[in-house]
């Protein structure tokens, strides 16, 4: 009989928040939680680090504590650029909240972004549009793509800002691409909203070519994989990301170079 997962205890002072905070997506290297800022009417996200109990205890903080400085840095300066990002709130890298000697992880407190992510939205559309375009002609066809054709151009206007900024994400999928809106409605097929890239936990300053090409290429990757009829509108979020970045041309020729390389990996297995 399966036991039902238990995350670890909350580092101080979120042990004691009124609400308490409410788990929301648990990693391998990270739980996510929603909870409130210093006023508790406004909401925030709490990423929390834990422990690693199977690691040298210097090596597990040592390297806690660089990977959430570096997802902190990463994160503020591309705030400081006008990125769109969850702005930091407050973090604690050392780990000395908690039980007694220490609670030994590390947290990073965010702003909130309210709206969907671009995952929902997107598995929303495909649901709809394959239930209904057999009963659609050509032009409607061409309506009912236009809203996510949009929506990859503004996602490559938002990957190049990132670019520009120089950052390199390192997990550019989906689900770490959300529609700020107030009016995301479940039942709807909504795609509107800003776009906000969010998890930057393997994100790295890089100004270099092949870094951008690969996080382009992950994107990719991931959306054929996950939304079959949307990746092939990938080309309007190139064209988002070249109108987006001056030095684009360079990284879309490193792109291919890239593809190649994945496709001569899939042949050999």
């Amino acid at each position: 009989m399966a036991t039902e997962y238990k995350p670890p205890a909350l580092p101080s002072p979120f042990s004691n928040t009124k609400p308490p905070p409410i788990l929301l997506t648990q990693g391998a290297e990270a739980h996510l939680y929603k909870t409130v800022s210093i006023n508790p009417a406004i909401p925030a996200a709490l990423k929390i680090r834990p422990s690693k109990p199977y690691r040298h205890p210097i090596l597990d903080r040592k390297l806690t504590r660089q990977r959430i400085i570096q997802e902190a840095r990463c994160m503020i300066k591309l705030v400081r650029e006008g990125v769109k990002v969850p702005a930091v709130l407050a973090m604690d890298w050392e780990g000395q909240g908690g039980d007694e000697g220490g609670w030994g992880g590390a947290w990073l407190m965010m702003e909130w972004i309210e709206g969907p992510v671009v995952r929902v939205v997107l598995e929303k559309w495909e649901a709809w549009f394959k239930a209904n375009r057999g009963t659609m002609d050509e032009a409607q066809i061409t309506a009912a793509e236009a809203p996510v054709r949009a929506l990859l151009r503004r996602i490559g206007a938002a990957i190049a800002a990132l670019h520009k900024a120089g950052v390199v994400h390192g997990d550019l999928t989906t689900s770490n691409l959300m529609l700020r809106t107030s009016e995301w409605d479940q039942e709807d097929r909504a795609i509107e909203g800003e776009v906000v890239i969010i998890d930057f936990g393997l994100a790295s300053q890089s100004v270099q070519d092949e870094d951008r090409a690969v996080d382009l290429y992950v994107l990719e990757r991931a959306m054929g994989s996950t939304h079959p009829l949307s990746e092939p509108f990938f080309e309007e979020l190139l064209v988002g990301y070249r109108e987006g970045n001056k030095g684009a041309i360079s990284t879309i020729r490193r792109l291919e170079d890239v593809r190649l390389r994945g496709r001569k990996r899939s042949m050999l297995g």
